[in-house]
């Protein structure tokens, strides 16, 4: 599903150049979840970055679904993020003055999806996710896992080929971090590829494969036993 190929991504100032990704050749397969980790400033969040199209890389190739995505336009990017990519945040992102329907209707109102489908798609959402007794409450009335059980209905609602997560339990206790990682665990047994960044060695786990960054390269990469594709 993707693949990249000496994917490098320099940010330069008037006095410093930083190399934040370092020739990374990264495969991920169609089914899996990929689990990242690395000390803070390796790189974690700038390859989530480039693998969800919200940046471009300065070199090499990247290639989603066997197309060449690496050179294109902002436009062509968020196009392409519409029609494929779920987004799962550490902090959630949900609009405080909409409500959970509100915001997990929104990428659908994007996408023109006809008002009647879009209360049925929701809804269905929701109830899958077991926040539909929520639907009209809004973010700040509810746990902080409900909110991210919400954000994932948002993620998945454009039923997206990939969901890229960047710690998304990383505001949560325990608890709730426990049960959002099952939420994602489940999904991926249902067939969702998941890429997700933790610093949780724990919540890695809980993945197919562990990649490990250091200083903007891949320093190793292990399976975690329960590889599935």
């Amino acid at each position: 599903m993707i693949k990249t190929d000496g994917l490098t991504k320099v940010f330069r100032t008037e006095e410093i150049e930083t190399t934040a990704l370092n020739q990374i050749d990264l495969n991920i397969k169609e089914g899996e979840f990929v689990s990242i980790m690395g000390p803070s400033g390796c790189g974690k969040s700038t390859l989530m970055n480039v693998l969800g199209l919200l940046d471009n890389p300065s070199s090499g190739k990247f290639y989603f679904l066997d197309e060449e995505v690496s050179g294109y336009s902002e436009s062509q990017r968020a196009d392409f993020r519409k029609a494929n990519i779920g987004f799962v945040f550490q902090s959630f992102n949900l609009i405080d003055e909409l409500s959970v329907y509100e915001n997990v209707e929104l990428p659908l109102l994007y996408l023109g999806v006809p008002a009647g489908e879009r209360k049925t798609r929701v809804m269905d959402m929701l109830e899958r996710m077991g926040v539909g007794h929520r639907h009209s409450h809004f973010p700040q009335q509810l746990s902080g896992g409900q909110q991210q059980r919400v954000a994932v209905s948002r993620a998945l609602i454009t039923n997206p080929k990939i969901v890229l997560a960047d710690e998304p339990t990383g505001n949560l206790d325990s608890k709730h971090g426990d049960e959002v990682m099952g939420l994602l665990k489940d999904l991926n047994q249902q067939g969702t590829t998941i890429v997700m960044v933790t610093h949780s060695p724990a919540y890695a786990a809980y993945g197919n494969r562990t990649v490990n960054l250091f200083d903007g390269k891949i320093a190793d990469e292990q399976l975690n036993g329960n590889f599935h594709v």
